[in-house]
């Protein structure tokens, strides 16, 4: 059974508005959950000069997430970037069919943010540190 998950416009917007944003400083994010009852995404929060550590301690423990990070990434060469990265929240102790429902909608979700860069979560707050993404940048 295929179940397709809605990307309404005005998350679209939202996430156009957020990849367009000009930021000089720290790290800033946009938060979507899927509503399993009505099968479309909806966004959680916006976060603005948020540290990875306070970001992992605000996605919850056991239900899957898109973030979509733009990071303060300082190049070794002196320059500062914010590459756009997707962060798929997929704790494993989430409930199987919202893992399934979530997994199943990632690439249309990544797709629509326009994101490359996809880094895997799933063992909860522990997993998201700003050395986990540095690693995978890198």
């Amino acid at each position: 059974m295929s179940h397709t998950v809605d990307i309404p416009q005005e998350i679209k917007a939202a996430l156009r508005k957020f990849r367009f944003a000009r930021r000089d400083q720290g790290h800033a994010a946009i938060v979507i959950k899927i509503n399993k009852a009505k099968l479309v995404m909806e966004e959680v929060e916006q976060f603005d000069n948020i540290s990875i550590e306070d970001l992992a301690e605000e996605l919850p423990e056991n239900s899957p997430r898109y973030v979509v990070l733009s990071y303060e990434l300082h190049h070794k060469d002196g320059r500062t970037s914010y590459p756009l990265v997707l962060i798929n929240w997929a704790p494993s102790s989430s409930e199987i069919g919202m893992l399934t429902l979530h997994a199943s909608s990632l690439i249309d979700f990544q797709n629509t943010a326009d994101v490359n860069k996809v880094i895997e979560i799933r063992d909860g707050p522990e997993g998201l540190t700003k050395e986990a993404i540095d690693s995978k940048l890198a």
